[in-house]
């Protein structure tokens, strides 16, 4: 099942391009940039003015061939909803402004949500996939589930379309549409803290990473991942293949073979450029030191499984929109976040003033 909410401004009224035909793009006022949400960190009501140094700059066109072109945003909503492991409101909201106003400006923008049973299919693969994010009434998804309203409304109402599909993870839907808007020949920037999605960077598509200790957002390139792994993006999947992701449960090699870490894994990947290659290397010839020699034969299929789980999906049943790729009329952004930043402290307060009656009266 695929849900589609759609933006509640739907007006297109100046020209721009899409598949070689004139879309109109949706009016739009002065843009109200949101500068003044709460960081959410705070526990008070106040608010934080974000100054040039406290806020991420706009974004750049690292690579020269894409200045000029109109770039598709993915926001990444799920893990925004969180102040670390603390389910948080006021976390989404934070970030949710500053991509906004400091990233996207009035490029388009396309929101994803996990869908129901969307770690179902690499649960399967591998049982202890996510195992402790599982579903029920006190768990992070329990509660975000109940926000998702509130979440919906909002972006809504800052003319952001929100994608969600049952038995997929926001991932693999932004893998798809990612795929989409490539061939469509749109750059893509991606808004999200999650390090499965460098697999996909390349020359058109970079990854802007919310950093709480900043409270910005960063911006994150080929050049960026070179210099931090010492190989190309291409093959980052394959190396995860073998490092593992401890926080979604997947065990890497060296938890079979202690003596097989990273500098291994990138020597024999730099030299085979895959996992797949460098496997069906290992099956018929010597590839490297005994060691590696023996974990690549014994324990091919484990690391095929591994590739299986971390690769993200690209066949989610969902086709970009014409409407979707308009300038997204940014005029409502500021007073939509503010009004719901002030229900929250509103909230809070009810809360608290709820508690201090009730000591005085113990």
């Amino acid at each position: 099942m695929v849900v589609v909410w759609t933006p509640k401004s739907t007006a297109c009224t100046s020209p721009t391009r899409h598949l070689g035909v004139s879309v109109r793009s949706r009016a739009h006022t002065l843009p109200v940039t949101c500068a003044h949400l709460p960081s959410p960190s705070s526990s008070s009501a106040s608010v934080v003015s974000l100054s040039h140094t406290q806020s991420a700059t706009p974004v750049r066109h690292f690579d020269k061939h894409l200045t000029g072109k109109k770039r598709i945003y993915f926001l990444d909503v799920n893990p925004l909803c969180f102040n670390g492991s603390r389910p948080c409101m006021k976390s989404f909201a934070y970030w949710v402004g500053l991509f906004f106003s400091k990233v996207s400006h009035r490029d388009p923008v396309i929101a994803v949500l996990d869908g129901e049973g969307g770690n179902e299919f690499r649960r399967h693969l591998l049982p202890s996939y996510k195992a402790g994010r599982q579903s029920n009434n006190g768990s992070s998804d329990g509660w975000l589930n109940r926000v998702e309203p509130q979440i919906v409304q909002i972006l809504q109402s800052c003319n952001v379309p929100v994608v969600k599909i049952k038995g997929f993870e926001a991932d693999d839907v932004v893998a798809t549409l990612m795929d989409q808007a490539l061939e469509y020949g749109y750059p893509v920037m991606i808004g999200s803290p999650d390090k499965d999605f460098k697999q996909l960077i390349s020359n058109d598509v970079q990854i802007a990473m919310p950093v709480p200790e900043l409270r910005r957002w960063c911006f994150y390139n080929m050049q960026h991942y070179i210099k931090q792994y010492g190989c190309d993006p291409t093959s980052d999947l394959s190396l995860r293949c073998f490092m593992g992701d401890e926080v979604d449960g997947v065990p890497g090699l060296q938890k079979l073979v202690p003596s097989f870490g990273r500098k291994t894994a990138i020597k024999l990947l730099k030299k085979h450029g895959s996992l797949e290659n460098l496997l069906n290397a290992a099956a018929v010839r010597i590839v490297g030191r005994d060691y590696a020699q023996d974990a690549l034969t014994k324990y091919a299929d484990y690391l095929r499984r591994n590739y299986q789980v971390l690769s993200l999906r690209r066949d989610a049943s969902i086709q970009l929109e014409e409407n979707w790729l308009c300038e997204r009329d940014s005029s409502n952004d500021s007073l939509v976040l503010s009004k719901f930043v002030q229900k929250l402290s509103q909230g809070r307060d009810v809360v608290r003033r709820s508690g201090q009656r009730v000591k005085s009266t113990a």
